[in-house]
């Protein structure tokens, strides 16, 4: 038991350190999938969307250079470990996109957005971790795991091992081709090019990844069974935080907890930096119910999809995985939904 809580405490630090640096980019650099859909969909403005293309993109670049050097075993990922169920990614993605859409923000950009002092945000979380845990492990799990099932498979069966059987290439030349591409398009658009703070910004929520696979990597690999090879993500860890902070003397920290008390406090520094916390309180009744409901959905399609906006959006796709691209273009579908009803008449 000593050496599992020595595990999750090392473990713990490796996630206090990627959410620290996540919070802080997100926070400085405009990071934020909900805002680049909204301003994408309604604005025509794709500034935000060419930042997620360039951190996306550094994330596949890294992560798979840090494979072929031996330095992790993206095969270990939970992305790669489970077989993919299009049917829940499709599912859950939808269900959490439009949740996303109705409380304003998701798992991540609620906690960014708590680290500025939005009362709301804290609320949201809160319920997201609620819902997580009833869907993960709680009264909803034998309806999940029964429409839903999770098989464990060996060896990878993903996007860049699909190029390498067609091409004969290695998997790390289509990856490494991908990110690039995705970084190039990125930097095209001249807000993102011109500002320093956004492409470095936008370079420390890709490298975010990397950065927890190896940490969490280096820990598994001392012998401590305790530690999953894991990146981030923001619908379990969430529940699992919720879950340690009520009863810590009988959970094992780990990084889930680093990473999501890091992340908070990433956010709080970042606003410091900026001068713009300040506590928000919601003053309509009807807002706040729509936005807990949204946290709920958020919940439930994140644990059915294995994964959030983070989760599979960001860390699914840096590893290549089937479910990381198709959970995200379902979120954002679901997303695009939520907000069309948002723009109806109040009456409607």
């Amino acid at each position: 038991m000593t050496a599992d809580i020595a595990a999750g405490l090392q473990a713990g630090m490796v996630g206090l350190g990627v959410g620290i640096l996540l919070g802080l980019c997100a926070r400085l650099g405009d990071f934020c999938t909900l805002g680049a859909l909204e301003t994408a969909l309604i604005g025509q403005d794709f500034r935000r969307f060419h930042i997620w293309s360039l951190a996306l993109g550094v994330a596949i670049l890294s992560t798979h250079l840090a494979d072929a050097w031996g330095m992790i075993d993206i095969g270990r990922s939970l992305h790669h470990a489970i077989a993919w169920n299009p049917v829940a990614s499709i599912a859950g993605g939808l269900l959490f996109g439009y949740g996303m859409a109705m409380a304003g923000n998701c798992g991540f950009g609620a906690l960014v957005r708590a680290g500025d002092g939005d009362i709301r945000s804290v609320l949201i979380v809160v319920v997201l971790g609620i819902a997580t845990y009833a869907t993960l492990a709680g009264p909803l799990a034998p309806l999940r795991v029964f429409v839903f099932p999770q098989t464990e498979q060996d060896g990878r069966s993903g996007i860049a091992e699909a190029f390498s059987t067609l091409t004969g290439l290695d998997p790390v030349w289509p990856a490494a081709a991908l990110g690039l591409a995705l970084i190039a398009a990125g930097l095209r658009h001249p807000q993102v090019r011109h500002s320093t703070r956004t492409i470095i910004c936008a370079i420390g929520v890709g490298l975010s990844v990397v950065l927890a696979f190896v940490g969490t990597t280096l820990v598994a690999g001392r012998g401590m069974d305790a530690v999953s090879v894991e990146g981030p993500s923001y619908t379990a860890p969430v529940g699992r935080t919720i879950l340690y902070l009520m009863t810590a003397t009988g959970t094992l920290p780990s990084f889930s907890v680093g990473l999501v008390l890091g992340t908070l406090a990433g956010a709080v520094a970042g606003s410091l930096w900026r001068r713009s916390f300040r506590w928000e309180a919601c003053d309509d009744p009807r807002e706040l119910g729509r936005q807990l409901g949204g946290a709920i959905m958020m919940g439930i399609g994140g644990v059915i999809a294995m994964g959030c906006t983070i989760g599979q959006g960001l860390t699914g796709t840096a590893v290549l995985a089937w479910s990381g691209p198709v959970t995200l273009m379902a979120i954002a579908a679901g997303a695009w939904v939520g907000l069309q009803r948002l723009l109806l008449p109040e009456d409607v």
